[in-house]
């Protein structure tokens, strides 16, 4: 016999794996997704876990943070990377797999409850009763009004995303670490340009091919995400006095001041990607490769992730959500999970979905949600979501977002040990939980 019936709002993969979570708890569920009802303008079918982007879930090597993720996901019972697993396709260290056979598997593993009930349409308020919002980036504009009179900030309509390009691809001998005038360490790689290769440069990037918008994505481009093809076509010398500022930066190797220098930011503790700052982007893939090559130390460049701009509708969470991605004042169960909540990437998304659902049966069975321990992907960006920041954006897993371990210099070797540390955590924590 159920013991209740949770509304869970969307079908995406946080919706998918919030709804077994409960299901296999005893609960029924209602899912609500609007397609094909009311289409995204991204989507292409109305499967459930609809994979939109790629085909790929990213690594499972245990010296990843993607990796360390999928571990501990296993550990708490995720349904949807058991699912992934009978669906992948060759990857080498990834798990992809093939799209159409992971959403049709996703389907047919919720239907096998008896409890769960699809129902193919729009929901444009929140009722009282207990619910997890999973809506995505692409939260129909009548939700997003509903999720506003929450409170907590703003939604915010737009995503502006620069490239990610891999260290190793990076020619050392055209490029140099060092903070402007001389301040701080190794923050930043600086790739100087002298002035006839930044005009090169300048000349294609305001010719290059740009993507051509959806109607969903037409709209008033914001300052702080100006794409950089838009920031150049202002003036030659609009990027040079913006983010490819050469000012206060002298190459140590050389003694030279550039006339323009790109500078690149560390993507994260381990500092294997680089961020291409002030790079937000709309030119085609093909053009990023080919322009972005054009700056000397990248000429062989390999772009980990390529610069996009679409927009992208997250709840400010610090301010609205709790570390089990509750809404903080409500006064019924009411959940956020996916993207929406402040979590980037399709594992990510898995995880605040499978976090919500467990947080949601505790509650409405009367106990307290613990959270995993903040030395665990799973826990750090739980805490990260609803920790208070001045500048919250969307965060995916990370060894940043973990403490550190000390004592550890070799890369490789302090990469495992964060994984290690965190799976064994992970397990303890489990232990701790009696009902696992």
């Amino acid at each position: 016999m159920s013991k209740q019936t949770v509304k869970v709002v969307g079908g995406g993969l946080a919706g998918c794996e919030c709804a077994l979570q409960l299901l296999k708890r005893g609960f029924d569920v209602d899912m609500y997704e609007m397609r094909p009802t009311r289409g995204t303008g991204a989507h292409s079918t109305d499967g459930l876990a609809e994979l939109v982007c790629s085909n790929s879930l990213k690594s499972e090597e245990p010296s990843t943070a993607s990796g360390v993720l999928k571990a501990e996901l296993k550990l708490l019972g995720c349904e949807l990377l058991q699912i992934a697993q009978t669906c992948r396709v060759p990857s080498g260290s990834a798990l992809a797999v093939d799209r159409k056979r992971f959403s049709a598997a996703v389907e047919e593993r919720l239907k096998q409850f008896e409890g769960f009930r699809l129902i193919r349409e729009e929901v444009d308020k929140i009722e009282r009763t207990p619910t997890v919002i999973a809506t995505g980036p692409l939260t129909s504009d009548k939700m997003a009004a509903a999720i506003s009179s929450l409170g907590g900030g703003s939604l915010y309509f737009y995503d502006a995303i620069a490239p990610i390009v891999s260290f190793d691809s990076i020619d050392m001998s055209k490029a140099y670490f060092g903070g402007r005038y001389g301040k701080g360490e190794e923050d930043y790689l600086n790739l100087p340009m002298q002035r006839a290769e930044y005009e090169e440069f300048f000349k294609a990037l305001v010719e290059a091919e740009t993507v051509v918008l959806h109607d969903f994505e037409k709209k008033e481009l914001f300052e702080g995400c100006m794409p950089i093809e838009e920031m150049a076509k202002r003036g030659s010398d609009t990027i040079r006095f913006g983010p490819l500022k050469p000012v206060g930066l002298t190459n140590p190797k050389t003694g030279e001041k550039a006339y323009a220098v790109v500078q690149l930011r560390r993507e994260n503790v381990a500092g294997d990607c680089f961020n291409m700052v002030g790079f937000q982007t709309n030119l085609t893939y093909a053009e990023q490769k080919r322009v972005f090559r054009m700056i000397p130390a990248l000429h062989d460049a390999e772009f980990l992730r390529y610069g996009v701009m679409h927009r992208n509708t997250y709840i400010n969470s610090p301010e609205l959500l709790d570390g089990g991605f509750r809404v903080k004042d409500s006064e019924f169960a009411l959940y956020f999970a996916g993207q929406i909540s402040g979590v980037e990437g399709y594992v990510e998304s898995v995880m605040s979905g499978l976090a919500a659902g467990q947080a949601m049966a505790d509650e409405l069975e009367g106990r307290q949600y613990v959270l995993p321990p903040e030395t665990t992907i799973c826990g750090a960006l739980a805490r990260y979501i609803s920790t208070r920041s001045l500048d919250f954006q969307p965060m995916n897993a990370n060894f940043g977002i973990l403490p550190p371990i000390v004592g550890v210099r070799d890369k490789k070797s302090r990469k495992l040990a964060y994984g290690r540390r965190a799976v064994e955590d992970m397990k303890a924590y489990l232990a701790s939980r009696a009902r696992y």
